[in-house]
């Protein structure tokens, strides 16, 4: 078999593991162009920038917990914390579903980011593929959370009429307790254990956390995420002001989505390559940030609206795909797990960040706000993606 292709063992792993992340962020992208109408009935909704928390607060436990989850799938084995946290996340879900104040669903919110698995199951990808597959699986987690987030989006408004945001919520508590039985019974088992790295924990740990390099791509989890949910602040509310209804909001969506993994597809596919790597991260951040400036005339009427959110969606799906890649690269081979863990704890810290600073920047400067957060936010990602180094594939960072 051709080195560059994948095995049967790597396709399998590449796909349960993408499920996992599909079947948990099904229900949890579902609820972003649906809440803001959703919280207007509640008590305490009327507040944007308590929508903002209850949409993004998840993302404070994941970035608070993401990093021992990673560290606790280093030594005890991926597997035994991937069922940990699913379980979690499938009790806050069920918390979440009872909501009759905005801040009984922020509790729910809360604890289902403490469901904290990427670190570990990012990690298993890495551990189960080889390195010249790597970026493939890494771009199928990638294309899998993207397709989920665009079926979420289409699909929404026909879920929030049939089953209302409380029903959206315990659907995915049932979609989690599904993603435990193809961890039990789909994702191989794990290679990943080491109860004996060669490098104490507090060590190694203090050692991800100074690596430049790695540092780098943190403020890009952080910058990436921030933005996509100060955007979807704004967006729903921006197309129904268009004068589309709730329930049409698909009627954009779908196109966007399915236009822009398209468009990703050669960007993706030419970043195999270390030396295209780096080119194509600059890039295309440099194309974010023009995007972003490009908001208000976005939101001039639907056509341009549709055309802005294709764009963006474009260069956030190459983003999405290229980081993990690039992590797992830069990382030290005993403390693969413990790197993505602080890789994905700055992710789900730009997650909460973008929706609280997005909810109160919108509510008091409209898209005026949104677009100098986020202008701001991808200008220092930009000035510090170009000190980029990119591994080569032939060789493992080791850190003293």
């Amino acid at each position: 078999m051709p080195a560059s292709r994948m095995s049967p063992e790597e396709l399998r792993a590449s796909l349960a593991l993408s499920s996992i992340f599909g079947l948990r962020m099904l229900g949890m992208f579902a609820i972003l162009p649906v809440f803001a109408f959703y919280a207007e009935g509640l008590p305490g909704g009327d507040n944007l920038t308590l929508v903002g928390v209850a949409i993004g607060i998840y993302g404070l436990t994941q970035a608070a917990l993401q990093i021992p989850f990673g560290w606790w799938s280093d030594r005890y084995g991926r597997k035994p914390v991937i069922y940990v946290g699913l379980a979690i996340f499938a009790a806050g879900s069920f918390i979440a579903a009872l909501g009759v104040h905005i801040w009984v669903v922020i509790l729910g919110r809360l604890l289902q980011g403490a469901g904290a698995i990427a670190a570990p199951v990012m990690a298993m990808a890495a551990d189960l593929t080889r390195e010249e597959n790597r970026a493939k699986a890494m771009a199928m987690i990638g294309s899998t959370i993207g397709a989920t987030f665009a079926l979420s989006l289409v699909f929404a408004p026909w879920l929030n009429g049939l089953i209302g945001v409380p029903g959206i919520f315990v659907m995915t508590g049932v979609l989690v307790l599904a993603a435990m039985g193809v961890v039990y019974g789909v994702v191989p088992d794990d290679p990943g254990r080491d109860r004996h790295s060669p490098m104490p924990a507090l060590r190694q740990f203090m050692a991800t956390l100074r690596d430049p390099q790695l540092a780098r791509l943190n403020l890009g989890a952080m910058a990436l995420h921030a933005v996509l949910m100060a955007l979807f602040i704004a967006v729903p509310l921006e197309l129904r002001r268009l004068g589309l209804p709730a329930d049409l909001h698909w009627q954009v969506y779908l196109p966007v989505m399915l236009g822009s993994f398209v468009l990703m597809l050669p960007a993706v596919l030419g970043s195999g390559r270390s030396s295209r790597m780096k080119p194509i991260l600059v890039g295309t951040i440099g194309a974010l940030l023009v995007v972003q400036l490009a908001m208000p005339w976005g939101m001039n009427g639907l056509w341009p609206a549709g055309l802005y959110l294709l764009a963006f969606f474009t260069a956030f799906n190459v983003l999405e795909a290229l980081l993990p890649t690039l992590v797992s690269r830069a990382a030290a081979p005993g403390a693969r797990g413990v790197a993505i863990g602080a890789f994905t704890s700055l992710q789900f810290f730009g997650t909460f960040l973008g929706a609280a600073a997005g909810g109160f920047v919108y509510e008091r400067w409209g898209i005026a706000g949104i677009v100098v957060l986020s202008a701001a936010l991808l200008a220092m990602w930009l000035v510090a993606a170009l000190g980029t180094r990119v591994p080569s594939p032939s060789h493992a960072v080791a850190h003293p």
